[in-house]
């Protein structure tokens, strides 16, 4: 056998051999990610579907679906009950939304400093963030009772005779919205390794300038903290519109319709009046206006968010 023939059947060898090793590689990549695409179809994709269709049909977990087209649609716009869920959960959402922003970012730059026993604060403040949602309400349900809530005792101390914050219309959403407060060292750290990671020399510079500490926030934290604060408005947008287990347990949506969510209104439809067509279409609205909301803000971020890279590459 020639040289030549030697180096084309080598040559043809480690084709075959590439070809091999890649079709290995194929095939292991396909067992591999085969959990996480049958896991998607399976429990995301597929129940989308089934939801999209069931929003267009008369159902109510017996028997065989009516196809109705848009009328769950146009009868939720005449629901009254509808417009009450959509009205408290707005209420909800639009001070809840500042207030965790707020207050999690002002407990964040406290924590933020260098003291001692910061470590074992920060950890205080967490642990709310990794309790049973169900544990936590009943612990504020405690705490809420009229007649022995350790908020009115100690309101009592002080000379105040407390509300009955579950039954009292007035106090109801105010109640839930209190309770949220309570988690906001979920954020800390998010705003933490964002406080963390902007640069001392901006700091010092400010300070070489004669800049105040109220003038530092402003013009250094506040806009490099602004990615940051574009990822918790929408995350607090969404969760704020998810509101349920807190209506749910501690009052019912009552006292009458007080704290009626969306997603508790969405829920009692499906299961409780089985209508499963009004809670698909209730579902695929929220969607819609979520998608919405977040597609605006998104939109309108360059006006307020520093993003570094950018201001780099245009100077």
């Amino acid at each position: 056998m020639t040289a030549n023939a030697l180096t084309q059947s080598s040559t043809r060898a480690r084709r075959r051999w590439r070809l091999t090793l890649q079709r290995r590689e194929a095939i292991a990549c396909a067992l591999f990610i085969a959990p996480a695409v049958f896991g998607f179809l399976a429990f995301s994709a597929l129940p989308l579907l089934a939801s999209a269709y069931l929003s267009m049909t008369d159902y109510s977990l017996a028997g065989v679906p009516n196809f109705v087209g848009l009328a769950n649609y146009q009868s939720l716009f005449s629901d009254r009950f509808f417009w009450q869920a959509v009205r408290v959960t707005l209420t909800y959402a639009i001070v809840i939304v500042p207030a965790w922003i707020v207050s999690s970012l002002a407990l964040a730059l406290i924590m933020n400093q260098n003291l001692r026993g910061m470590a074992a604060f920060r950890t205080v403040y967490y642990l709310p963030a990794v309790l049973s949602g169900v544990g936590v309400v009943m612990l504020w349900i405690w705490i809420f009772n009229y007649r022995s809530g350790l908020l009115n005792i100690g309101l009592g101390f002080l000379g105040i005779q407390g509300p009955n914050w579950l039954r009292d219309r007035n106090w109801a959403l105010f109640s839930i919205m209190l309770m949220s407060l309570w988690s906001v060292g979920w954020y800390l750290p998010i705003w933490l390794s964002g406080l963390q990671g902007i640069p001392t020399e901006l700091y010092e510079a400010a300070e070489v300038d004669g800049a105040g500490t109220w003038a530092r926030l402003w013009h250094i934290t506040l806009p490099m903290l602004s990615p940051i604060m574009l990822y918790n408005l929408v995350i607090n947008i969404l969760f704020a519109t998810q509101l349920f287990t807190e209506p749910l347990m501690m009052t019912g949506g009552g006292p009458d319709l007080a704290t009626l969510s969306y997603v508790l209104y969405m829920y009692n439809n499906a299961f409780s009046y089985l209508k499963v067509g009004h809670a698909s279409a209730m579902s695929w609205l929220l969607f819609l206006v979520s998608l919405v909301v977040t597609a605006l803000i998104f939109k309108l971020s360059p006006l307020w968010v520093h993003f570094e890279a950018e201001r780099r590459g245009e100077r």
